[in-house]
């Protein structure tokens, strides 16, 4: 399946590897606004192709799939373009900016016969497969503590008074929308849409969350979600259980996982080691449902972005953190 790529940051450059170690998809093309851009880009990949316009690429019958890297707010026109011309798209996280767009967008995809995909890694690992089996052994869970908390290499720049994209509401910005989504997506993985969320932001100059902390409430316990651009953490995230407890290092990789028992103390590790270009994974699971064209999987996914999104939308508008692209 022939791909190209819409962004020429470090995580389009990560998607591309990835692809080639998966041996399912081949670069065919890349997209900047820029022909300098562009062409650096195909260059660095060896890709037989470089657009400086959306919608010629996005009728090009050499391309079957696209990958969109774009900030947040120019994903849903993006995504959109590419659909109506019957091509497959996975898009970074988060997928859409507001439930509107997701809808709109899905449907699309399901009335040109194509396929739509978010990009969260972290849901699609080996680790995460032996994480979610591991809950049984912590017995009945009680409480988690899931944190992203990772200073950014932009926030200098927006205290120079500058506004890089990930701290603008133009660009749908923010730390619950940038790294927020990668506990919040974990655990509806896990545990499914919480029947109830609260976020508590600290707020920028701008209006932008710089950090805050979700709280997400279930039947018989509750899910703390700490997320911050403008400070960094050491600490791993836990989920406790009444029998024993899971220590999770790097919620955003799930690179190492131990069972502690509540009584004893005494640690179990139970994560493998994973390949070093974890997006692979993903790719692997968005071709397999392509290619067995797996509803089943596919709507799983689906339903799932739009639970995440759906908190993240709700947690915005309750601390009246409005975005450009927000239709209501």
């Amino acid at each position: 399946m022939k791909f190209a790529t819409v962004g020429t940051g470090w995580i389009t450059s990560a998607f591309i590897d990835a692809a080639k170690l998966s041996g399912k998809l081949s670069l065919q093309a890349v997209y900047s606004r820029r022909k300098e851009s562009a062409e650096q880009m195909a260059a660095k990949h060896q890709a037989p192709e470089q657009f400086t316009d959306l919608e010629q690429m996005a009728k090009s019958d050499k391309i079957d799939l696209v990958y969109i890297a774009s900030p947040n707010a120019l994903h849903f026109k993006q995504v959109l373009t590419f659909l109506i011309n019957k091509k497959h798209v996975i898009c970074e996280k988060p997928i859409f900016s507001n439930t509107e767009e997701f809808k709109e967008a899905f449907a699309a995809a399901d009335e040109n016969g194509v396929y739509l995909f978010e990009a969260i890694r972290n849901i699609h690992y080996p680790n995460t497969l032996l994480l979610k089996d591991k809950l049984k052994a912590a017995g009945q869970i009680r409480s988690a503590i899931f944190q992203y908390v990772q200073y950014s290499s932009r926030y200098d720049a927006f205290l120079d008074g500058k506004e890089p994209n990930v701290f603008s509401r133009k660009f749908s910005g923010g730390a619950l929308m940038d790294l927020g989504v990668y506990p919040l997506s974990l655990a509806v993985f896990l545990f499914g849409a919480p029947k109830d969320s609260h976020y508590f932001p600290v707020l920028l100059r701008n209006g932008i969350d710089g950090a805050g902390t979700l709280v997400l409430e279930y039947a018989d316990f509750n899910i703390t979600v700490m997320c911050s651009k403008i400070s960094h953490s050491f600490i791993p995230s836990e989920i406790h259980g009444e029998k024993a407890s899971i220590v999770i290092e790097g919620i955003s990789e799930l690179s190492k996982m131990q069972l502690v028992d509540a009584h004893t103390k005494e640690a179990v590790l139970f994560s493998e080691n994973q390949e070093e270009q974890n997006m692979v994974y993903e790719i692997r699971d968005f071709v397999k449902i392509m290619e067995e064209k797996d509803r089943e999987a596919y709507q799983r996914l689906r339903q799932e972005s739009f639970d995440v999104l759906t908190v993240l939308e709700k947690s915005r508008k309750q601390n009246g953190i409005h975005f450009r692209t927000d239709r209501s």
